[in-house]
Formats: structure tokens, C-alpha cells, sequence
């Protein structure tokens, strides 16, 4: 978008050129002569013709139909031929324009160009000269007043010589290409300001010249009155004078950044026509007496500048202002009404500040326009019916806003509008027909809205369209053959809509000019039409995250251009088609997530593959070694797949792979050593191999991440030398076999660390001090080892610790109390130790404010139940009625997800995904006394109460009543007396209800959820009575309670979970065990 802008501010300002300064070789000054040219000159041309080739691919000769050079013939008078102009008295060739004429080849040093010595005007702009410096011998031609050597290739420094034409007026040396070629030293510059006395226009735009003082510009020739240096990396203060130039009526020093000094308030040139001043770091401070210097000021461009303290209003006196960029210089409020006094304005960017309000009534006084940016503010309302009185408009971008409603008819006049930018906004409704009748509308971007029901059929009439976004909206429907009729599109995005049914090849198959297409995540079934494989120009296409079926089909092939292909969370199946591998141009190629088979070995004739997603299919057998081959390949993913036997070691000498992902296979062997140092992140978690950690993996320099976990037989000592790297940001050996001591370095090596799980190993010892005063660590499990000691207090240095898990250990320490100074904690298990005395309570109010898992099963914790901390886990008293699932754990910069083993009396469910608002109490089996704390029934959000197998009397609190998410609530095996609270039926989430063996009485309460109970949640209660139990009660209240018309309803253990329990009295099976994964990584290429 900012391009197309970009493309119209240079229109625009050629425009203004053409209209204010004459060209440099214009008809008038060059009539035809009557003399006929010298031999030698025309012999000069002709070898100056024939040195070059023509090359009409050049981007700037399109539209040219032969170049002007084409008719030079042997034998007729040059000064007839095109681009020539002689004396009319002596016949000398005095002017050559060969502007746009296809030349291509260097330009050397002794070509014949240079025997023109009468030349006063030379233009060889926009041409190719492959490279070439530009050649001293063109200080050879004296008598030039006008040289143009822009856009044409040339490189390196721009010589001195240049200084010797000393009748130069015009000079133009610039580039428009990005491409930075030209560089001017300051001893060159400074000889040019000195000998070009006449010099009035000085155009060196993308000449590097970021060793030229900015006062060295005050030395140039006074009659100077155009000095456009746009993009030549200009630095230091520029003087102020230089705004005051008497002459001066065009100055570009836009787009160099370190560009500083201050446009002075007051004496500034009254000639100044045209100034940029953007994307420098050049003070803007308007004051009335400075705007009284500008009233000639046509086109003023200021974006991205420090504007800061100028009144804004002030620039409604320039009434001559024709173009006005004002974008990304922090303005705020609402624009000011003074702009509308601009009736002359045809370019008025105001984008990216933080204007509010509603758009401006006073634009409707600006009928000229011709663009209107408006994007990247806090606009809000409807669009005001004005703007269909502003017919000249052919660029509107309203983007990034917070315009609401409909859209109506506004644009139904604005029949000149080109590009329409209603992106990123609140607009809802349908698509009014109104926009077909924009018939030279070539960009249309409607994405990020609320957009609903069908494309309107009138949207197909838009036949100039180039580009169409569509995107995030909640259009549905089939997509209309007559989508077919856009046969110039080059881009369209339908993505993240509802769109369902079949793509047909009527409404695809025309569109032949197409590069981009994107139709993800939709609901598109069905097979892949072939008419889908005539778009031949494809370079990206994405079709990912619908519900496509069949084999992909082999015409696929045919889309040679292809550089991005995503075919992802489909339904394809069958073998990956032989064609595929006929795109050679594809840089990016993802068919995760189907029921694809087989991993074929001409994969290799990908070569410039760079990212290969295979995961989440049904490949089977081993990894074709071909695939090493592949030489530029960063992104390697075939996880969870069937894949089997070793891994290939030729995988570990690719030279450019970063991500090599092969977790949940079957493969087997041990791991080889790494020959290339190029690999960032490894994952082989969840596969059959053995044996130790090559020695080579520790001297991976630049590795992020190693994931080996749930490998079973990986076994031997961690060696301090994993210390070596620096960069490591995951490290995961969790569920292996692990052991000795765990390095005393790890507190330390690395700032980036964030993950470090060593759980379920057999390492021994005591827990090193692993947070170092600068650490990074979220997420820290030691469980199910063999660690003895204390908890290290140099875990109060992870300030960003969210996940503990030092449970199933042999730690002996009371609880350590000063957790709660570590404000991100939402996990704590520190289950199956030897922690011991009782719990003090929190020394603050936000202790453990944002804890949804505390679990301290299983040890020798004594004293009542901590009452404060109750009051204090604010984030179980929140009930997040979305129920948003933790998938997406932002850690480091990866996507490690939590996932979670739940123990549950000697049943084990293992959940691939948590919820966010999971939140589990478990205090179970230690020797907690008291009564259950009425604050309790504050913890809204609890999923699982577990306080069994403690020494607890009193009543069961009514209280706990309000725990609405409660799916699992174990009080067995305390002293619990009284009747069964009649609050509890109404947890209608409860799935495990387990009252056994306390001293409870009285009937057992019927209906809802308790008419799912077996007798085993009440046995061991002597005094109680009723349904399930076999005792009855006296007042007949034990009696079968009639049918319930209750629908048991949803919970998250439906998603293929389910609670089991088994009553064996024993506290050794109880708790929670968590185990950690990644699901995927994700980047940008």
C-alpha cells in the first residue's frame, strides 16, 4: 500500500515539475537544422549506436515501441535522426536525447560518444549501461549545460571531473530504484559546489553521500533553485540558511534518517515551491511568520519528521498547497477545520497519527482531491455521505480505523477512484452493489471487518481489478463463476472467511494474469479442480486450513512459477504426486496436517527449497536421504508422522538448516554427531532412541532449543559443556534416563534460557541454584527425579517463573514461603516430597495472585489449611466463561505448550492441551487439621478439589456450593461430620465426587449430577443413608427419587477425557503430574 502510495506522490510530483520547469531537452529549445552534420559526428553516432544492444525487458522501456536510435541510418543527415539536435548554422551535434532508448552495455571510457565536443545538452537517462562508472572523459565535453545520467546503472564514484563543466545549469545523477549504486565523495562535492557557478538544478537522489557535510551545501552556485538529495544517507545538522536560499524554489532532502537541524520559524526563501522534508530527523516548528514565507508552497511532504509543537491549523493559510504529506509524526486530536480551506489540495496524506473523531465535514470543501490517506488513526462513525462529492478522487485509504456501519452508497460517484482502502476497520453489513460501478478501480481492499453474506454479483464488473482483499470478514457462500470475469487480477485473498462448497473452474480458470492467491481457512470442499492449474503465473497459493479431499492432483505440476504452495489442514490423501516436484521455483512448501503417505526421494529436486512442512500426515518408512541434498533448506518438519528407522546422518551436515523438528515418529538408534553448526533448534522428542547425547550436539553454537524428551532410553550423565551455548532458550530432556547431577552451571550459562524440564529421569543430588540474578526462565520442572535437600532461594530470582514443578522428589524443607514474591506464577507442584511444618500464610496482598495450580499432595505438611492464601488466588476466583485453551504458550520464541498427566486414585489421563482456566487445589494426604475454610467457595474457577486423606473436622461448607466449573471434589478420608451440604447438587459440572470415609450423617441429597454417584463416595460414612447406599432412611428419604429430566451437561473431559475413580484408600496414586511439549513453531520467511 505504502508503494502505490509512494507511486502517486512521484506522479504527482512530476507533474509538478513538468508544469514549473522546463525539461532539459524539450522541442522548443531544438529545431531542425538546415546544415547538415559533419561526417565525423555522424560517423561518432553510428559506432556510439552500434557499441550498445537493445534490451526491451527493461522496466522503464515499457510502452516504448522501438527505441529512438532504431532509424540512425549510414548516409542520411544525423541531424534529422530522433533524439538529435544540431546548430542550425554549423551543423554540430549540440544536443542528444537518447532518453528511455533501450541502450544496453557499458559505457566506456574511449566510446565515441565523447568526440561530441559541442554537446550542450546530453540525456542517457533510463537506460542500462550494465554496471559501468561513469567515465571521467565526460569532463571532457566543456560545453555542456545540461547532463542527465539518471536511472541508467552506472556505479561506483561519481568523478571529480564532473567539476570540470563548469556551464552546467542542470545536473542529474539520481536513481529511483532502491538500488544505491552512485557514491560522491565529499572532495567531489565540494569541487562541483565550487565550479559549477551556474548550476540551477542539482538532482542526486540515491547517490551515497553520507560523508558530505550538510554545510557544505550553502557553497553551492546561489542561482541554484532545484537540490533534490533524496535517500543519499546524508548525516549531521543541516544549516538553517539553507531553507533561506533566495533562489531556491524545489528542495528534496527526504528520506535521510539521520538528517537532523531545524526548519527555521521565521526569513525563509518566498520562492520555496516544493519542499520534502520527510523520514528526516529535522525539527518542523511552524510560526505564524514562517507560514507568510510558504504562500507560494505547492507541495509540502513532512511525513515521518519531528513535528512536535507546530500548530497544525496554520497550514490552512498556504491556500496554493496542492499536495500535503503529513503521515507518521505523532499529530493527535481532531484535524484541525482550517484544512478544509484548502481548496487547492489534491494530495493530502494525514496517515498513521492518532487523530479521533469522526472524518472532518470540511473535507467536503476539498473537491480536488485526488488522494486522501487517512489510515492508521482512531477515526470512528460512519463514512460521511460528502464524500461522494469528491469526484476526483482516484486514491482512498481509510485503513486501520474504527469506522463503523455500513457501507452505502457513498462511493457511487467517484467514477475516477483507482485504489479503495477500507481495511482494518468495524464496517459491517453486506457489500453494497454500488462499489461495481467503479470501473477503474484497480485495488480493493476490504479485509479485516465484519463484511458479511455473498460478494455482490456487481463486484464482477470491476474487470481493471489488479488486486482483491477480501480477507477476515465473514463473507460465506460459493463463489460465483462470474468471479471469473476479473481477468487482469494478479492478486486475491479470500482467507479467513466462511465461504464453503466447491471451487469451480469457470470461476478460477480465467484468471490467467494471477501471481497471489490465497482462499485459507474457509470451509472450500471437495476435490481440486484442474481449471485451478491454467493459473500458470502463480508464484504463491494457499489453500490451507479447509476441507479439500481427494489426492492432490498431479496438474499441480504445471504451476512451474510456484514459490509458496500451502496445502495444510486439509483432507488430502493418497501419495505426494511426482509432479510436485516439478517446482523448482518453490522457496516454501507446507502439506502438514492431511493423510498423505509416502516421502518420496525426488524431493531433492526441490533445490531451492527453503521450508519443508510435512508434519501431522501418514508418511511412513525412513527419511529418503535425498533430502540432504537440499541445500538451502532452514525449515525441516515431518513430527508426528509414522516415519521409522535412524535418523540420517547426512540431515546433520545441511549447511543452511535451522529447524529440524522429527518429534513423535518411531525412530530409533542412537543420534549421530552434528557436522554442520548451522542448526538452532532440534526436537527428536517422542521417538525410540538410545543411547547418550553426542558430544557434538554441545558445540552447537548457535542452538536455541534441544528437545529430546520422551525418548525412554537416552541415557548417561549431562556433562557440564552443555554450558557452551550461549544462545539456549528451551532445553527439554524430560522422560528419559538420565542421570547423575544436573550441571550447578545451568543457574547461569544463559540469559535466554526460558524452558528447562529435566523431569522424570534419575538425576540425583540437590537442586542447583538454576536463576541466576538475569535469567529468563518461565518454566522450570525437576519432577520425578531423585533430588534431596532444599529448595534453592535463588528461585526468587526468576521474577518471570510461571511453571514449577519440583514434585515426585525427595526434598526435605518446609514450604518455601518466598514463592510468592515471584508475581507470574501460575503453576506450583512440589507433590511426593518431605516438606514439613505448616503454612504461615502470604507476607502480601497479591501473593500468588495469578496461581490456578497449586498442588502439595503428598508430603508431611502440618497446621491448619492457609486461609490467606486462599484470599489471595485471585485468578481461581475468575471464571473465564470462553474457556480459552493454553495452545499457544508464548515462551521465548516458540509456542511451548503445556501439557498435563492427571493422576486420579490409580487412573491416568493425560491431556494434550490445558485450559487457560484450569485451576486445581490439591492439598491431599498430608496432616492439614481444622475446618474447611468458608473462603473456599471464593475459587470459582476450581476444576479439582483435593483434600483428602488429612485430619480435617467440622462441616463440609455450604459454600462450596458456588465452585460452578467443579468437575472432580475429594474430602475423603478426614473427620468430616454433619449432613451432605444440599448446595452441592448444583455443581452440575462434577464428574467425581469422593465423601467416603469421614463421620458424615443424614439422607445423601438426590437428582442432578449425585444420581450419577456410585456407593463408593460415600462409604466408610456410617450415619449416612439413601440412594446409592443399600441403608435406608427412616422418614423413607432413601427411596429411588423419581426420573430426572437433568441433561448432564458439557465439560472439557468430553474431548476424548473422562474421570475414573478407583477406591483403594491409598494416597501414593494421587496428584497431578504435568509433562511439557511443543506443538510448532512459527516464522516468517
Amino acid at each position: 500500500m505504502m508503494g502505490s502510495v509512494l507511486l502517486l506522490s512521484q506522479i504527482l510530483c512530476l507533474l509538478f515539475f513538468l508544469s514549473h520547469f522546463q525539461p532539459s531537452l524539450s522541442s522548443s529549445n531544438f529545431s531542425s537544422p538546415v546544415q547538415l552534420c559533419p561526417a565525423d559526428q555522424s560517423l561518432a553516432l553510428l559506432q556510439f549506436k552500434n557499441s550498445f544492444s537493445i534490451m526491451s525487458s527493461f522496466p522503464w522501456w515499457i510502452g516504448y515501441e522501438q527505441p529512438k536510435r532504431v532509424l540512425w541510418r549510414e548516409g542520411t543527415d544525423c541531424c534529422s535522426w530522433d533524439g538529435v539536435t544540431c546548430n542550425m548554422k554549423t551543423g554540430h551535434v549540440i544536443g542528444l536525447d537518447l532518453r528511455c532508448s533501450m541502450l544496453y552495455g557499458p559505457l566506456h571510457s574511449n566510446s565515441t560518444l565523447f568526440f561530441l565536443h559541442h554537446l550542450q545538452k546530453l540525456d542517457l537517462s533510463f537506460n542500462d549501461f550494465n554496471g559501468s562508472v561513469i567515465s571521467s572523459s565526460f569532463g571532457q565535453l566543456l560545453h555542456l549545460t545540461h547532463l542527465n545520467l539518471s536511472s541508467s546503472n552506472f556505479t561506483g564514484q561519481v568523478p571529480p571531473e564532473i567539476s570540470h563543466l563548469s556551464r552546467l545549469a542542470s545536473l542529474d545523477l539520481s536513481s529511483s530504484e532502491n538500488n544505491f549504486l552512485l557514491m560522491l565523495e565529499p572532495i567531489s562535492f565540494n569541487k562541483l559546489a565550487q565550479n559549477l557557478t551556474q548550476l540551477r538544478e542539482l538532482y542526486l537522489t540515491e547517490v551515497i553521500m553520507s560523508l558530505v557535510a550538510p554545510s557544505s551545501f550553502m557553497n553551492l552556485s546561489s542561482s541554484l533553485t532545484s537540490l533534490h538529495l533524496q535517500y543519499c544517507g546524508l548525516q549531521g545538522e543541516l544549516p538553517g540558511n539553507v531553507f533561506r536560499r533566495s533562489n531556491l524554489q524545489s528542495l528534496d532532502l527526504g528520506g535521510n534518517e539521520e538528517l537532523t537541524g531545524s526548519f527555521p520559524p521565521y526569513n525563509l526563501s518566498n520562492a520555496l515551491s516544493y519542499v520534502d522534508l520527510s523520514s528526516t530527523r529535522i525539527s518542523i516548528h511552524l510560526e505564524p511568520d514562517s507560514i507568510s514565507h510558504l504562500k507560494s508552497v505547492e507541495m509540502m511532504f513532512l511525513d515521518d519528521c519531528n513535528f512536535a509543537g507546530s500548530n497544525l491549523g496554520l497550514l490552512g493559510n498556504l491556500t496554493q498547497l496542492r499536495g500535503l504529506g503529513l503521515a507518521s509524526i505523532q499529530l493527535g486530536g481532531q484535524i484541525p477545520f482550517s484544512l478544509g480551506k484548502l481548496k487547492q489540495l489534491e494530495y493530502l496524506d494525514l496517515g498513521y497519527n492518532h487523530f479521533i473523531g469522526t472524518m472532518p465535514d470540511d473535507f467536503a470543501n476539498n473537491s480536488r482531491l485526488a488522494l486522501l490517506d487517512l489510515s492508521g488513526n482512531s477515526f470512528q462513525g460512519h463514512l460521511p455521505l460528502y464524500l461522494e462529492n469528491l469526484k476526483q478522487l482516484g486514491h482512498l485509504f481509510l485503513s486501520g480505523n474504527n469506522f463503523t456501519g455500513p457501507i452505502l452508497n457513498q462511493f457511487s460517484n467517484l467514477t475516477q477512484l483507482i485504489q479503495l482502502d477500507l481495511s482494518n476497520n468495524r464496517f459491517d453489513g453486506q457489500i453494497s452493489s454500488s462499489l461495481g460501478s467503479l470501473e477503474k478501480l484497480n485495488f480493493l481492499d476490504l479485509s479485516s471487518n465484519h463484511f458479511s453474506g455473498k460478494i455482490p454479483n456487481s463486484l464482477f464488473n470491476l474487470t481493471q481489478l489488479t488486486s482483491l482483499h477480501l480477507s477476515d470478514n465473514k463473507f460465506n457462500g460459493q463463489i460465483s463463476s462470474s468471479l471469473g470475469n476479473l481477468t487482469q487480477l494478479t492478486l486475491l485473498d479470500l482467507s479467513d472467511n466462511k465461504f464453503n462448497g466447491q471451487i469451480s473452474s469457470s470461476s478460477l480458470g480465467n484468471l490467467e494474469k494471477l501471481n497471489y492467491m490465497r482462499l485459507s481457512f474457509n470451509n472450500f470442499s471437495g476435490k481440486i479442480l484442474d481449471g485451478l492449474f491454467n493459473l500458470t503465473q502463480l508464484t504463491s497459493l494457499d489453500l490451507s486450513h479447509n476441507r479439500f479431499d481427494g489426492q492432490i492432483s498431479s496438474s499441480l505440476g504445471s504451476l512451474e512459477k510456484l514459490e509458496f504452495l500451502d496445502l495444510s489442514f486439509n483432507n488430502f490423501s493418497g501419495k505426494i504426486p511426482n509432479s510436485l516436484f516439478n517446482l523448482t521455483q518453490l522457496y516454501w512448501l507446507d502439506l502438514s496436517n492431511n493423510r498423505l503417505i509416502g516421502l518420496p526421494s525426488q524431493i531433492n529436486r526441490l533445490s531451492g527449497l527453503n521450508t519443508l512442512l510435512l508434519s501431522d500426515n501418514q508418511l511412513i518408512g525412513p527419511i529418503p536421504s535425498q533430502i540432504s541434498r537440499l541445500l538451502h533448506l532452514s525449515y525441516l518438519d515431518l513430527s508426528h508422522n509414522l516415519l521409522d528407522g535412524t535418523i540420517p546422518s547426512s540431515l546433520f551436515s545441511m549447511p543452511s538448516l535451522w529447524f529440524l523438528f522429527l518429534h513423535n515418529n518411531h525412530f530409533s538408534g542412537r543420534i549421530s554427531p552434528f557436522l554442520s553448526n548451522s542448526l538452532h533448534y532440534i526436537d527428536f522428542s517422542h521417538n525410540k532412541l538410545y543411547d547418550q547425547i553426542p558430544p557434538s550436539v554441545f558445540k552447537l553454537e548457535n542452538l536455541r532449543a534441544l528437545m529430546l524428551s520422551s525418548n525412554d532410553k537416552l541415557t548417561g550423565n549431562i556433562s557440564s559443556v552443555i554450558c557452551k551455548l550461549k544462545f539456549l532458550e528451551i532445553l527439554d530432556l524430560s522422560n528419559n534416563n538420565f542421570s547423575g547431577f544436573i550441571p550447578q552451571c545451568l543457574g547461569n550459562f544463559s540469559d535466554n534460557l526460558s524452558v528447562l524440564n529435566l523431569g522424570v529421569n534419575n538425576f540425583q543430588g540437590t537442586i542447583p541454584s538454576v536463576c541466576s540474578e538475569s535469567n529468563s526462565l518461565r518454566y522450570l520442572d525437576f519432577n520425578g527425579n531423585q533430588l534431596k535437600g532444599v529448595i534453592p532461594p535463588s528461585v526468587i530470582n526468576c521474577v518471570n517463573l510461571e511453571f514449577l514443578d519440583l514434585g515426585n522428589n525427595m526434598i526435605d524443607d518446609t514450604f518455601p514461603s518466598f514463592l510468592e514474591k515471584l508475581p507470574e506464577l501460575e503453576v506450583i507442584i512440589l507433590r511426593s516430597n518431605k516438606l514439613h511444618g505448616s503454612l504461615k500464610g502470604p507476607t502480601a496482598n497479591d501473593s500468588f495472585s495469578k496461581l490456578k495450580i497449586f498442588d502439595l499432595s503428598n508430603n508431611s505438611l502440618s497446621g491448619p489449611l492457609p486461609i490467606g492464601y486462599f484470599n489471595n488466588f485471585k485468578a481461581m476466583m475468575s471464571v473465564d466463561q470462553e474457556m480459552d485453551y493454553m495452545t499457544a504458550r508464548n515462551l521465548s520464541t516458540s509456542n511451548y505448550v503445556y501439557s498435563v498427566t492427571m493422576r486420579w486414585k490409580g487412573s491416568q489421563i493425560e491431556f494434550t492441551k490445558i485450559l487457560f482456566a484450569l485451576t486445581i487445589l490439591d492439598l491431599s494426604c498430608n496432616k492439614f487439621t481444622g475446618k474447611i475454610p468458608e473462603s473456599l467457595g471464593k475459587l470459582k474457577s476450581l476444576i479439582q478439589l483435593n483434600l483428602s486423606h488429612n485430619s480435617l473436622i467440622g462441616y463440609i461448607q455450604p459454600s462450596l456450593g458456588n465452585l460452578t466449573n467443579l468437575e472432580s471434589l475429594d474430602l475423603s478420608s478426614n473427620m468430616l461430620a454433619g449432613r451432605i451440604p444440599q448446595q452441592l447438587v448444583d455443581l452440575t459440572f462434577l464428574a467425581v465426587l469422593n465423601l467416603s470415609y469421614n463421620q458424615l450423617e443424614g439422607s445423601i441429597p438426590q437428582g442432578k449430577q449425585f444420581s450419577t454417584f456410585e456407593h463408593g463416595s460415600y462409604e466408610g460414612n456410617l450415619r449416612l443413608c439413601g440412594l446409592p447406599l443399600k441403608v435406608k432412611c427412616n422418614n423413607g428419604e432413601g427411596q429411588q427419587p423419581p426420573p430426572s429430566n437433568f441433561e448432564k451437561e458439557d465439560s472439557m473431559f468430553e474431548e476424548g477425557f473422562g474421570w475414573k475413580a478407583v477406591y483403594n484408600g491409598s494416597c501414593q496414586e494421587e496428584g497431578i503430574i504435568f509433562q511439557a511439549g511443543v506443538s510448532c513453531f512459527f516464522f516468517s520467511f
